[in-house]
């Protein structure tokens, strides 16, 4: 009985504390979502860019506390996000592909704690606070493909981030 109360802890969403910070690569799409949520929510936020703030949309705007790499590769960023984070969350629509593979690849190099939400498949939010819980993720990168690759993973992603992240019960 015990362990069932413990699971129905984890839901409730004034004993959710985690994580402590987002963090993300800025690109357009699931990276954006991340930030634009956490920013929405009050959740410190930031991570690595490349240099001259680069996304497929031009600049990153100020506005989001990112740090620049000192190189343009989008593969600096995505190495120092992981490795400079706790654990991190890809989200996908579909099969990962691409940067976000890389960044699958990056996790398991340096043994850092993944989870990937496939939004074709898993919707719950539960899901993801549990993992969250369980794993005392401190420090969150936040990953998945961008917006030119898979139109509208920005809106899903802000939905679901939403969802998992709000601590009002509205989740």
């Amino acid at each position: 009985m015990a362990e069932k109360e413990r699971e129905e802890d984890l839901l409730i969403p004034e004993r959710f504390f985690y994580p402590k910070k987002i963090v993300s690569g800025g690109q357009t799409g699931v990276d954006r979502a991340a930030l634009d949520v956490a920013l929405e929510l009050g959740i410190p936020c930031g991570g690595w860019c490349p240099k001259g703030r680069l996304a497929e949309d031009g600049m990153i705007d100020e506005h989001y506390p990112l740090r620049e790499t000192d190189s343009p590769e989008y593969s600096v960023r995505t190495e120092m996000n992981v490795k400079d984070s706790d654990a991190t969350l890809i989200i996908t629509q579909g099969p990962v592909t691409e940067g976000t593979a890389s960044t699958l690849e990056l996790t398991n190099r340096y043994k850092k704690t993944h989870l990937v939400v496939d939004l074709f498949r898993a919707k719950d939010p539960a899901i993801v606070r549990k993992w969250l819980e369980f794993n005392q993720v401190g420090t969150l990168n936040v990953a998945g493909p961008r917006e030119s690759r898979t139109p509208g993973i920005y809106d899903k992603a802000v939905e679901f981030l939403r969802r998992i992240l709000q601590r009002d019960g509205k989740g």
